[in-house]
Formats: structure tokens, sequence, C-alpha cells
């Protein structure tokens, strides 16, 4: 299993954002340092850090890719 600091993820979904808000689309992959992250993989990563943070009141330290 690979992992994510919460820095690297943060950064992650606003070059994700950033696309879809100029393209109106969400890319086909995210792209972190060398570790490319399909579509799927990211909203499922999304998904789980959001509820992580509605069940634990704070940000995880770090987010691990499937």
């Amino acid at each position: 299993m690979t992992h994510l600091t919460l820095e690297e993820y943060r950064g992650m979904v606003e070059e994700i954002m950033d696309i879809k808000n100029t393209t109106g689309e969400m890319p086909e992959y995210a792209q972190v340092s060398n570790i490319r992250i399909n579509r799927e993989d990211y909203c499922n990563m999304i998904e789980r850090v959001n509820k992580f943070i509605l069940e634990m009141g704070r940000s995880p330290r770090s987010i691990e890719i499937d």
C-alpha cells in the first residue's frame, strides 16, 4: 500500500478541482510525485477523507491509496 501525506493529498485535490473548473470534467487520473491515481481511486480517497473528518473532527495524518 502507498500513502500520501496530508500536504500531498491537499495538493492533489486542489489540482483536480482546478482541472474540473477549467474543463468541466474530473480528470481521468491524478499524478502525485511518481504515483498515478485513477479517477475511481482518487474519488474513493476523497470520500474516505471526508468521512474521517466528519467522524473524527480532524484531518488524517496520511491517506492510503487503494
